[in-house]
């Protein structure tokens, strides 16, 4: 139940921080502490992450696409910094453009699970826009892919390949398996996308999902 969960969490990120300070009995978090230490990680990076484990308990919705924007900054950007981190990429436009990718993959986690998280009484879609395409509660508890619900998908899939087109520009910092990987799980996310349009931007009658093939497509291509 959510005051659990929000108890263990607190409790999580108070061993968290008391093994930044070199106390605290947590063995696997001392291992954690002295990681980022020996790797000049920033710990904000790590608390913010937890913070936003700890929105997810008790917010269901976001008035504004700044309210979610907000969010992936917390539950995903900090990913990106911590592997730039660990490979020694300081410079400050790599990091943006590592936000946009991080913030790209969360939201498109995001209308990839629609239906999902709509059984679980979320929704990323913004409140505003809802608002703005008409679209109302019962529209979507009907599940129809109705004129309205496909024209907000549509919008939220654009912008979020717009964030794609920019963040790919994170790939003139990195090189060698780290630039591989990171340029297949772009290709990934941008392939949901893909597979969303395809579906006439259908987010309840089927999960849109990379099958095998196309893990296989996907990695030949961003290789060679």
């Amino acid at each position: 139940d959510p005051e659990n969960r929000l108890a263990m969490l607190e409790e999580f990120e108070s061993d968290f921080e008391k093994a930044l300070n070199f106390s605290g009995e947590n063995s696997n978090l001392k291992f954690l502490a002295e990681t980022i230490i020996k790797h000049n990680l920033d710990p904000k990076s790590f608390t913010d992450l937890i913070s936003a484990f700890k929105q997810d308990v008790t917010k269901k919705s976001y008035s504004t696409f700044s309210e979610i924007l907000d969010y992936c900054s917390r539950s995903a950007n900090p990913v990106g910094r911590i592997l730039l981190a660990l490979f020694k990429i300081t410079d400050e436009q790599a990091k943006i453009y590592s936000d946009k990718v991080c913030t790209a993959l969360q939201l498109t986690n995001f209308y990839q699970d629609t239906n999902i998280d709509f059984e679980k009484g979320r929704n990323y879609y913004p409140q505003d826009e809802i608002s703005l395409f008409k679209i109302t509660q019962n529209m979507f508890e009907l599940k129809e892919n109705n004129p309205n619900i496909k024209a907000l998908v549509k919008h939220n899939v654009e912008r979020t390949q717009l964030l794609f087109d920019e963040g790919k520009k994170l790939l003139n910092y990195l090189n060698g398996r780290f630039k591989i990987e990171i340029k297949w799980t772009i290709a990934g996310g941008e392939k949901i996308l893909e597979k969303i349009r395809k579906n006439d931007y259908d987010v309840f009658s089927a999960r849109p999902k990379l099958s095998k093939l196309d893990f296989v497509f996907l990695l030949v291509k961003n290789i060679f």
